[in-house]
């Protein structure tokens, strides 16, 4: 009987896992015709002038931003109760877990929450990953909000990739209100009678966990908001900390650009990525965005191609490092860990 119960919830989450393979297949063979189109030269000219420094730009600012990432994630928790490396592990761990598989850029969140049972509940663990899934997407839709302040600095009022940012931030506005005010109303514990009342969902003791979680969230909310406050300043941290990464790869390419124009690159490049996020790593889609935003700014779309792809070379870097680390907790704790 329990595996029949299990069935459509089984059943819906292959049919997400196919549609973001597929996505994938689609945003490779976009990137594909991106670099045949820029020509592959062109962008093996851009590692080139890089050169050694490509070293310097796998592990700076990227592992600042790490740190101050992480930092928002321990003031998700309503008190410290674990050491900060071993966070910093975890959030590493879960990250990449995140980008190589086909979660929606989920699946890492319970898997961070399971890797610190030793140190902290269960509970409390998913309380904290949600709360700084919040709070890093509530930073980045206003790091868009200066990006699209300072733009006009560089673009014209009426240019269309202003336009085009300004309703993406509206978009981003409205779901975040939404998921938010969820929150605030109990959004596990309501979605659980959703699927109870589909006769997706029978077992009750999900529904006391998901009041559990429901309360825990609340009564962060509600009691903690220093500590809410602490994690949104770092968050948003980060994301201007990636605006130095993106003006460091430019001036090792040759392309000096103001502090300005990387932070407004930056703030679009993230949201761009955000809005892609059924596809893994949103592989194809920040390449596109990229080369539209480089392009409306004057810099070339090409340029944009090679920045995007130097990027992504620090993240498989990075992934790599988070897929070992995974590893290395499944030897302590067992493989049936994750």
């Amino acid at each position: 009987m329990a595996r029949v119960e299990a069935k459509p919830a089984l059943e819906g989450d292959a049919t997400v896992s196919a549609l973001r393979l597929i996505l994938l297949a689609v945003g490779l063979a976009f990137l594909g015709y991106l670099v045949v189109q820029v020509g592959p030269e062109t962008l093996l000219g851009s590692f080139r002038a890089i050169s050694w420094r490509l070293l310097l730009i796998v592990w700076f600012p990227f592992a600042l931003i790490q740190v101050l990432d992480t930092l928002g994630w321990r003031y998700a928790f309503r008190r410290d109760l674990t050491p900060f490396p071993t966070l910093l592990a975890v959030r590493l761990a879960g990250e990449a877990f995140n980008v190589a598989t086909p979660t929606a850029s989920m699946g890492g969140e319970p898997v961070k929450a399971y890797l610190l049972r030793p140190r902290v509940p269960l509970g409390e663990g998913l309380a904290s990953v949600v709360i700084a899934k919040t709070t890093v997407t509530l930073s980045q839709g206003a790091f868009l909000l200066v990006g699209i302040a300072l733009a006009l600095a560089v673009l014209p009022p009426a240019a269309p990739l202003l336009k085009a940012m300004t309703w993406l931030a509206a978009v981003e506005a409205v779901a975040l209100g939404g998921f938010v005010l969820a929150q605030q109303k109990g959004l596990f514990g309501g979605g659980l009678r959703l699927l109870k009342a589909l006769g997706l969902s029978r077992a009750e003791h999900e529904h006391e966990g998901a009041r559990r979680l429901d309360s825990a969230l609340s009564t962060f909310y509600r009691e903690h908001r220093g500590r809410l406050t602490l994690s949104l300043l770092f968050h948003f941290s980060g994301w201007v900390v990636g605006s130095l990464e993106v003006y460091l790869i430019l001036h090792f390419m040759g392309i000096p650009v103001s502090l300005t124009t990387a932070l407004v690159i930056e703030a679009f490049a993230a949201a761009i990525k955000s809005a892609a996020f059924l596809i893994p790593g949103g592989l194809g889609a920040l390449e596109g965005g990229n080369m539209a935003v480089f392009a409306a700014i004057g810099l070339g779309a090409g340029v944009g191609l090679s920045m995007t792809l130097v990027r992504r070379f620090r993240e498989l870097t990075w992934v790599a490092a988070g897929l070992v680390t995974l590893s290395l907790f499944r030897m302590a704790t067992g493989p049936e860990a994750v």
